[in-house]
């Protein structure tokens, strides 16, 4: 197979545990030297691809906000980098979820994540505050469907948002506008529940070993799953691509 592209999740398949690595590094170093892009694919905050964009300059796209939202780099006459920002979702989405966020805030002993002050698409609840609580985690999870509010989980929070969003279509989006590969011709990584999108509509994805956590809650899996100790997160990755990119 000949990669033309690498998407990835971020948490968890490129950071180990909650840690940025040196095998991040090393993923960017290998995917440089064989001029392959990478295009992180996260729902963290639109802040969190400023912060990647800004501070990786192997990096030019970042999918964040679980697809609602696409930031790129913009090179001025001379040279300087500049973000711009795509919204992924319609002015009526992000207004309806101003509002439903303000009353799950006020209806629930619940806090947004901290990051949600750099979100726009979407809003997160730490998962971990959720799993203290199974009523209280039910009946969020209830209030949110009443609302006909879409939601999903990642490694970290409890991501909500109104309108169609998906990593997937957020891929399909920048491919047709900014790239014009096609999907078969890239690849992408994940780990987790909010990566299902990708994994039932893209034809090449690779599940990092600690995808495991999940898989039995996933109706559609990846077309290879890594399996090991020596395959979690970003070691999963870099292995997979040093064996793909000889």
């Amino acid at each position: 197979m000949v990669v033309k592209q690498v998407f990835s999740d971020f948490d968890g398949t490129l950071t180990l545990h909650d840690e940025l690595t040196t095998h991040f590094h090393e993923i960017l170093e290998l995917l440089k030297g064989h001029s392959v892009p990478l295009v992180i694919c996260t729902g963290r905050s639109k802040s969190w691809a400023h912060f990647l964009l800004t501070h990786f300059f192997d990096l030019e796209y970042v999918i964040s906000e679980g697809g609602g939202s696409l930031t790129y780099v913009e090179k001025d006459k001379e040279g300087r980098r500049h973000l711009k920002d795509v919204t992924l979702v319609s002015d009526e989405m992000t207004t309806k979820l101003q509002f439903v966020a303000k009353e799950l805030i006020e209806k629930f002993p619940v806090s947004l994540s901290v990051d949600s002050f750099g979100r726009h698409t979407d809003r997160a609840i730490e998962l971990s505050d959720l799993k203290k609580d199974a009523h209280l985690n039910q009946e969020v999870r209830a209030f949110l469907l009443s609302h006909k509010v879409n939601f999903s989980t990642s490694n970290v929070h409890l991501n909500f948002w109104c309108g169609e969003i998906s990593k997937i279509k957020a891929i399909k989006t920048y491919l047709e506008k900014y790239k014009k590969n096609k999907l078969e011709e890239t690849i992408f990584f994940g780990d987790s529940l909010n990566d299902e999108t990708v994994f039932k509509d893209h034809p090449n994805t690779v599940g990092v070993s600690n995808i495991d956590k999940v898989l039995d809650q996933l109706e559609h899996k990846p077309t290879l799953i890594l399996k090991g100790r020596e395959n979690v997160g970003p070691l999963g990755v870099l292995n997979y691509l040093k064996s793909l990119l000889k």
